[in-house]
């Protein structure tokens, strides 16, 4: 399969094989993995105690109402890159090239950052298998060296046709349900409802840094990482099959399934780790599985977590790696991301980017990946694409959209509040790298825009993409 490039000469294109369920399995994948195992520990002590069962909700309605969001540019705009799409269709009228430029520059870097917390989290829990993994500290050298072996092998996955990789992340994310279902289980076996709603005296009141208030912010950070994931297929837009229909769907299924998931996992874990021993547990699924049926099944479970934390970065890798590549084909990026692999028609350059950005990540602590990678997100991804909806709702009228965003403009006003209240509850330190990063972006954007002569040194190219498409029917 082929397309036409500007001489007019074919060049491979992107097949459409990804179905719906592999679409759902693919998101919830990448959503889940290991950050729930890793991160219970850490919103319990942000949120000062049981209260942070309420923290997982509010994060869910933020990722719903934003899933909305990406459910209707998706669906409209079905194209590898996702946001990449989004931000070139609605800035093209103002700014040119400017934003999608922007986004392609932070995503190279965010989403890497993402998926090395994969690889550290996976590493932790590596610790409860193998001495010497991890220590009072932290991870070892040793940890940190399995890290980058784990990595390179899930790079060397990834070279393979998309239709082998769908079927690869269903079985991933069926791992991934054994691993969740299975500590939800253990958890509940020897669960006490007294100690699991014994929320701290004073927790709702409206003082204090110790409130549920005063760590919803820094909660809502941990929460909300733990919920990406659910964009997935909207990267994967030129592989998907019906996408005015799958996208919206996967979107909605899997941010519902991974809700539930999550918050029976905290009630569960709540209820029966005794909350100071919980606040500090670096593999607590481990812990409430020993608690629960000893050790020689908790080490058999624990290995599937590590496996359902492969699948998460493999997704996250599939996924990611495809954004740069429809940038370059625009020529708003480096020409060599926009080139496939002749055989396996996939993004060479994004994969192993990307892959290389994922292992410098993994060599840093989780708390502040986490905050330096949402930071970055909320800025050029999030915030931006809540403008993209309302200008194109003006600008293009009669884009063709499968899919509304059901009571519009409400979702888009509540993830909008949520984004501004997670990014200013970011440190210092997130925020400023996230500026800083995007200021260099800018400077970069600069030179690119002197070479190629486009605005704000030459026109504006105005080209509504996606406003004259065929029908649905004529995608699958």
């Amino acid at each position: 399969m082929s397309s036409p490039t500007r001489s007019g000469e074919p060049q491979p294109a992107l097949e459409r094989k990804i179905g719906p369920l592999q679409a759902t399995a693919i998101n919830m994948t990448q959503m889940c993995g290991i950050g729930p195992f890793v991160t219970i520990p850490a919103m319990v002590a942000t949120m000062g105690g049981p209260q942070a069962m309420f923290g997982w909700i509010i994060g869910a309605i933020v990722a719903l109402a934003d899933g909305l969001i990406w459910a209707e540019l998706g669906a409209a705009m079905p194209g590898a890159g996702g946001t990449y799409l989004y931000l070139r269709e609605a800035f093209q009228y103002r700014t040119g090239r400017l934003m999608p430029f922007l986004f392609v520059w932070s995503a190279v870097l965010f989403i890497p950052l993402i998926m090395s917390t994969g690889i550290i989290g996976l590493v932790q829990y590596l610790g409860y298998l193998i001495p010497g993994v991890t220590d009072d500290a932290g991870t070892t050298a040793l940890g940190k060296i399995i890290g980058v072996g784990i990595t390179l092998v899930i790079v060397a996955a990834l070279f393979r046709k998309i239709g082998q990789i769908g079927k690869l992340t269903t079985v991933l994310f069926v791992v991934m349900l054994i691993a969740v279902l299975t500590t939800i289980v253990a958890a509940f076996s020897h669960f006490s409802g007294a100690q699991a709603f014994a929320f701290t005296p004073g927790a709702f009141s409206s003082a204090g840094e110790g409130t549920f208030w005063g760590g919803l912010g820094a909660g809502l950070i941990i929460a909300i990482y733990d919920y990406l994931g659910y964009n997935t297929t909207a990267y994967l837009g030129g592989e998907v099959r019906s996408p005015g229909r799958t996208i919206p769907r996967s979107i909605l299924f899997s941010i519902v399934g991974i809700m539930s998931l999550y918050f029976l996992l905290q009630v569960g874990v709540l209820g029966s780790v005794p909350l100071e021993e919980l606040k500090t547990a670096t593999s607590v699924a481990s812990t409430v599985l020993e608690q629960a049926w000893g050790s020689v099944t908790a080490k058999i479970v624990t290995v599937f977590i590590i496996v359902a934390a492969i699948g998460s970065v493999f997704a996250g890798l599939l996924g990611g790696s495809r954004v740069p590549f429809e940038a370059a084909r625009d020529k708003v990026f480096l020409s060599m991301f926009g080139k496939l692999h002749p055989k396996l028609n996939l993004p060479t350059a994004g994969v192993l980017t990307m892959g290389a950005i994922t292992i410098i990540g993994s060599l840093f602590t989780l708390t502040d990946v986490i905050n330096a990678a949402v930071a970055t997100l909320v800025v050029i991804q999030s915030l931006a694409q809540v403008a993209a909806i309302v200008t194109l709702r003006r600008r293009q009228p009669n884009l063709r959209r499968p899919y509304r965003q059901w009571l519009y403009p409400v979702p888009t006003i509540v993830a909008l509040v949520g984004w501004v209240y997670i990014y200013v509850s970011a440190t210092w330190l997130s925020i400023g790298l996230s500026l800083g990063w995007i200021a260099v972006g800018a400077l970069a954007y600069l030179v690119y825009a002197k070479t190629e002569k486009t605005w704000p040194f030459g026109p504006k190219e105005i080209k509504e993409a996606f406003a004259s498409t065929e029908p649905e029917g004529a995608q699958a």
